[in-house]
């Protein structure tokens, strides 16, 4: 029994083979200059077939015959290196609509719930959904907390945590709540859901081109036209040396003149290069941001999930003099009482593996004071008028001396010590007192050092950003291997970094999953979102990592060099073929009136009908030879763009030389059997 991968190859290609001979009509030939031209010629040989002389002294009919032949499989292989490229979009769109379906919503009206279909939800209505129930729409999480299957979305069988507030209240329409339950508010109309853009951008055959893609197509319509002037003055020249150049003769001079083999390979590089974003479970709002990725100088990354684990757990108490580390935990415990945060629920957890108890009477009716940004602390404020404090050390420090305390001898030095091991301190303070702080710990991700060396290799810039003090971001610093970093930043920190690197004429890239991440995901030139945060940052972003993998921006930036890398490599080695074929035709077309130019038949060709016919096969044959190529991509090692350059040169400019030469006499070995 087959497997359905070689099925559904099997299949993409009988469908680019259809789409290849539709791919002819001259209105959709016309987009691709270089193969339009190809396809002109191709008309005037099939004509000079029935009218042998219809412009003039014309060569055999079998000749005619032959060339235009080979002419009609050079723009099927171009017609189907793009059919191929497409078909493969189509069908992953495909794929996602089969996962589109009516859901029945159960839609929240006042005090009632009522069951509609899916398509009824407008933005802003508020469903509930429960335990093996699937979700109706695109929606934040404005109540409860719910494990939710995004395998539709993702691919990945783990079921994420979802929970209102935060950054990861985004969920997705067509995912499956496994356990709990949620109160969603709607974020998109029917239509305009992250799955249809999906579906739209996958599928979307009639692509925006780059602008490294369009500047390249400029290049090779002006070789087209230079190449075809000088074929259509050609004949006048030889007019004067008494030499007769045939038509048919003249259009397999000018075919393999002109770049013919990027010419019909660089819009499947281009859809190709999206493809392989797009299965490596990233959606590119744009061919422009893959590109922009591989010209990536500067990444701006969030230490907290990106360089380390994220989960940032309580470890320790730590007491500042005059106090124990259970009074430590007492008040921090009291603090965390409405805190949903990780960090939180790790203060709760390491009071009951001490077996430590805290008032818990205390936190009932105090008033809840939520974390920002701005003060970058929270607690409670209780009813017998105390006030209870959690936060960052420096902003607990102030608030202290605010309220009239005083701050604790040993205070800095307790924090000193935290942060030079790379942990990340958090005080506790109660009024006018400081009573600890709280010893957060979080591990940097196994390989990242060998991984941001690898971004050095290639001439990338990293810079962690973190809201931890200083030493904490110093010594995380170290250990992950970034070139720089920014502690204790804010969102306005991020977009001054970027728009910094960006005066200076980088190119910048940024991850993010918050609301407070958006702006920097906007400045950026490339900015990621997670699938997992926010609808502002993912509105935002750019591109949307479906695996909310922070950390997969190094192999987006990769992908980015590999899809350069690869039309540069091709467009390369497609100028080089040029030379091989000069030395095959261009002798053949003279040899017989100037016998001298038979000392450019360096490959000694058998005659000169068998040397253009060679270098016409070779020239068509190239194209899906190069195909597997050009879908796949080059293969990419970090290293300088000097080392780079000089590789690529070596192997598609030298091996764009030597291989024509190869092959055409090979051809042409094979052809004196037939003439």
């Amino acid at each position: 029994m087959k497997s359905k991968s070689s099925m559904m190859s099997r299949d993409l290609i009988s469908k680019a083979l259809q789409q290849s001979v539709i791919k002819l009509n001259p209105k959709l030939m016309a987009r691709n200059p270089v193969m339009f031209v190809v396809e002109v010629g191709l008309i005037i040989s099939l004509l000079l077939i029935f009218v042998p002389n219809a412009f003039g002294e014309s060569v055999s009919t079998g000749f005619n015959i032959a060339v235009a032949i080979i002419l009609l499989f050079t723009i099927l292989f171009a017609n189907f290196a793009e059919a191929l490229a497409e078909g493969r979009g189509k069908a992953q769109a495909d794929s996602m609509k089969n996962t589109q379906k009516e859901i029945i919503a159960n839609r929240i009206e006042g005090e009632q719930i009522v069951a509609v279909s899916s398509t009824q939800l407008r933005k802003g209505d508020i469903v509930k959904v429960v335990q093996g129930e699937m979700i109706p729409g695109d929606g934040e999480v404005i109540k409860g907390l719910a494990s939710v299957d995004e395998s539709a979305i993702t691919g990945e069988s783990a079921p994420v945590i979802k929970e209102a507030g935060g950054d990861f209240s985004s969920v997705t329409g067509g995912t499956m709540v496994i356990s709990d339950e949620i109160i969603i508010r709607i974020t998109s109309d029917p239509g305009e859901s992250f799955m249809d853009r999906m579906i739209s951008l996958v599928e979307g055959a009639e692509r925006q081109k780059t602008p490294n893609e369009i500047a390249l197509n400029t290049v090779l319509i002006s070789l087209t036209i230079i190449f075809l002037m000088v074929v259509v003055t050609l004949p006048f020249m030889a007019s004067y040396l008494n030499i007769v150049l045939s038509v048919p003769v003249l259009i397999a001079l000018l075919v393999c003149l002109i770049p013919t083999t990027i010419g019909g390979l660089l819009s499947a590089i281009g859809i190709a290069g999206m493809d392989r974003v797009t299965r490596f479970n990233v959606l590119a709002m744009s061919g422009k941001a893959v590109e922009a990725s591989g010209d990536i100088n500067t990444i701006i990354l969030d230490k907290t999930g990106t360089i380390t684990y994220g989960n940032r757990m309580a470890s320790e108490f730590v007491p500042t003099e005059g106090h124990s580390p259970q009074e430590v935990g007492e008040w921090a415990a009291v603090s965390s009482a409405f805190d949903e945060t990780p960090e939180g629920r790790s203060v709760l957890e390491l009071m009951k593996k001490q077996n430590w108890e805290y008032p818990q009477s205390l936190s009932e009716g105090a008033e809840i004071i939520e974390f920002r940004a701005e003060t970058r602390m929270s607690g409670l404020d209780l009813t017998d008028g105390r006030k209870v404090r959690k936060g960052a050390v420096d902003a607990i420090r102030k608030w202290v001396v605010s309220q009239g305390g005083t701050i604790p001898d040993n205070l800095q030095a307790n924090n000193d010590a935290i942060a030079s091991a790379g942990g990340t301190p958090l005080a506790v303070a109660v009024d006018q007192e400081i009573y600890g702080l709280i010893y957060l710990k979080d591990t940097v991700k196994a390989g990242m050092k060998e991984r941001f060396e690898q971004m050095r290799s290639m001439g990338i810039k990293t810079i962690m950003c973190t809201g931890d003090n200083p030493l904490t971001a110093a010594t995380i610093a170290r250990e992950a291997g970034v070139d720089d970093y920014i502690a204790e930043s804010t969102p306005e920190d991020k977009i001054a970094v970027i728009r910094r690197e960006q005066a200076e004429g980088k190119l910048v890239a940024m991850t993010g999953d918050g609301t407070n991440d958006a702006p920097a995901l906007a400045q950026a030139d490339v900015g990621i979102a997670m699938n997992s945060g926010t609808v502002a940052a993912k509105e935002a972003a750019n591109m949307i990592d479906l695996d909310s993998d922070p950390s997969k921006i190094i192999e987006v930036v990769a992908i980015g060099k590999q899809l350069l890398m690869t039309r540069g490599s091709l467009t390369t080695f497609s100028i080089a073929n040029d030379i091989a074929k000069y030395f095959a035709i261009i002798p053949a077309m003279f040899m017989v009136a100037i016998p001298q130019m038979q000392v450019l038949n360096i490959m000694n060709l058998h005659s000169p009908m068998s040397a253009i016919l060679s270098a016409l096969i070779f020239n068509a044959i190239i194209i899906p030879i190069l195909i597997p190529l050009a879908m796949k991509g080059v293969a990419y090692k970090p290293m300088s763009s000097t080392k780079l350059l000089r590789r690529n040169l070596f192997i598609y400019g030298f091996g764009g030389v030597v291989v024509p030469f190869v092959g055409i006499k090979c051809i042409d070995l094979i052809m004196q059997t037939f003439l």
